[in-house]
């Protein structure tokens, strides 16, 4: 069985690595990933080596006018970016916005990892069969104000094996590099002063945030991602060994989920979502951004009538919204356990909705959809 899946809002899929701003240069609206061990070699034969390796080590980024000559020669790979305008807010930001996330890669070039989606689906699956009562369950077992590490293994998984275990991917096939381009994001956040009248903010890294009039002054991250309409293919295995049963009466399963019921979960979760994510389109009037929600609810629609399909968000930017197996944020047992997170600790607070912020793709310099929303098609 192979697997398809679609790119339906800007995506990335990474794998921790980055273009520092001295491995590329801008030049023509499009990034230029420098071949260094070229330039290295080439530079190794004049007096010129040791000027670069200094600006190397001092530059914020690499000066135009000096090296601009191996932005248009010594090019292992060139990356569009999505606006022409966005080469112009890269030229006037700050050095820690111009680190660029890229896609995960290898020899054969970029690939859809496999751990990413099946991710996605165990989130979904998580989702399909929590509820209220395991979160209260989950937090009556919170030592003090402290998470253990592995708190909702039990309520996920039996005898340490998680269902979706059923199902094996392989990464998927290579996509040409045409199918990315360098997109602009800012972070959007509620300004909650007024009771019961959040309003729109745009976040500035470590100082605080700006009305929607100066959206400008937010911090923008560039990121590598997939255009929408990229396809990344791969295999699909059902383990069908599992549903053995005496290794199922082992696993403590009382029964064995198929693709089918996964990928039924998988829609549920994504409907559960996309209605939080349009309340929030809604609320900061983001009309552009409700109006790509609703074309992923049709999308999801359609979907839902299809055999072997699915809308799933995954991915870098998709949020604490895409990664929660249990999404009703606003019970106490559920802010108890995000109190004792470290991270969420200080963002949980009485009558402020949880999460306040989402990642925003611009499109055209104004802010467009959510990343990561991508649709799965299994065949045979």
């Amino acid at each position: 069985m192979k697997y398809t899946v679609t790119a339906l809002t800007p995506l990335l899929v990474g794998d921790g690595r980055e273009l520092s701003p001295i491995d590329y240069m801008v030049w023509k609206d499009q990034v230029n990933v420098l071949d260094q061990p070229r330039i290295f070699k080439l530079l190794a034969r004049g007096p010129r080596l040791d000027g670069y390796l200094a600006q190397l080590r001092k530059a914020t980024k690499l000066d135009f006018a000096s090296w601009g000559g191996f932005a248009q020669n010594f090019s292992e790979r060139r990356i569009p970016f999505e606006d022409p305008e966005a080469a112009v807010i890269w030229n006037s930001v700050s050095r820690e916005s111009l680190f660029i996330p890229t896609f995960a890669a290898n020899y054969r070039g970029a690939y859809l990892p496999a751990s990413a989606l099946k991710g996605a689906l165990r989130t979904s699956f998580v989702f399909s069969r929590w509820t209220a009562a395991t979160l209260e369950r989950i937090a009556s077992n919170l030592e003090g104000d402290r998470v253990s590490r592995r708190a909702a293994d039990t309520a996920e998984a039996s005898a340490g094996a998680s269902q979706v275990k059923i199902i094996a991917a392989a990464d998927s096939e290579p996509v040409p590099r045409s199918s990315f381009k360098i997109f602009l994001t800012r972070v959007a956040s509620l300004d909650t002063r007024q009771p019961g009248k959040p309003q729109l903010a745009w976040k500035i890294a470590g100082r605080g945030s700006v009305p929607p009039e100066r959206v400008s002054d937010a911090t923008p991250v560039f990121a590598e991602m997939a255009i929408p309409s990229t396809a990344f293919e791969g295999e699909w295995e059902e383990r069908k060994f599992l549903e053995n049963e005496e290794l199922k009466h082992a696993l403590g399963w009382r029964s064995v989920p198929d693709s089918k019921q996964i990928i039924e979960a998988a829609n549920r979760h994504a409907a559960a979502q996309l209605d939080i994510q349009e309340q929030y389109a809604e609320v900061t009037q983001l009309e552009p951004v409700h109006k790509a929600i609703q074309e992923l609810k049709r999308q999801l629609a359609s979907t839902q009538e299809s055999t072997g399909a699915c809308l799933a968000c995954l991915g870098w930017g998709s949020g604490f919204v895409s990664k929660a197996g249990f999404l009703q944020t606003e019970l106490e047992p559920y802010r108890k356990i995000l109190r004792a997170v470290p991270a969420f600790a200080r963002a949980v607070r009485e009558n402020v909705p949880f999460p306040k912020t989402r990642r925003i793709v611009f499109a055209g310099g104004r802010p467009a959809t959510f990343p990561g929303w991508v649709k799965l098609q299994l065949e045979q």
